[in-house]
């Protein structure tokens, strides 16, 4: 995983509650068994017409959208299935941070050990995010270390992580990787066996 401090980068304004996984990444498209290839299919029902052309109503596919980073969403994002693909297609299509006042649980849980950070704000300081966020190249920067989310414009918002996925995050390591630290150990007592 790469490391997670300090981001500035354009957001998306994504007013939707409730998006389960299967509007993030549909069933259909879960036959691959690598985490990447996911990005071009993130939101396929709702970013594509029935004819696969690109749905210009679409909030991604809006033109002030092009290469935003973070995503600024409404309540209870991620809800539905516990796929693992859903974080998977958000970090394949380049985001890295999601915005929202609520997340479901294991969505909230797979962001995070797979190195996408989900913050929640409250939902008066999400819907001002949402509403800058509706103009052109606007841009958010979310400071891991220091817990908090700023823009040029004076907005202030600090968020809460559990210091063992701050440290996860900070270093890049997944739940692998920090097992491996422990190789010596391991290998100690593999050969006491």
């Amino acid at each position: 995983m790469s490391a997670f401090t300090k981001i500035t980068e354009k957001a998306a304004a994504f007013d939707r509650a409730n998006v389960d996984t299967d509007q993030i990444i549909p069933k259909q498209f879960l036959k691959r068994i690598e985490k990447t290839g996911f990005g071009r299919f993130l939101f396929y029902d709702w970013r594509y017409s029935p004819d696969g052309e690109p749905n210009p109503h679409f909030e991604l596919n809006r033109p002030e959208n092009a290469g935003a980073k973070i995503l600024i969403a409404n309540e209870n994002f991620g809800c539905g299935s516990s796929r693992e693909h859903a974080p998977w297609a958000l970090l394949d299509y380049g985001f890295k941070a999601i915005i929202a006042p609520s997340f479901a649980d294991i969505f909230y849980q797979n962001c995070l050990k797979n190195g996408l950070l989900p913050v929640t704000l409250d939902a008066e300081k999400v819907a001002q995010l949402l509403q800058k966020a509706e103009h052109e190249n606007y841009e958010l920067t979310v400071d891991l270390e220091n817990e908090s989310i700023s823009d040029i414009t004076g907005f202030k918002a600090h968020f809460s992580i559990d210091p063992y996925w701050k440290k996860m995050l900070v270093n890049g390591w997944d739940e692998i990787e920090i097992t491996m630290q422990l190789d010596e150990y391991i290998t100690v007592y593999e050969k006491a066996q």
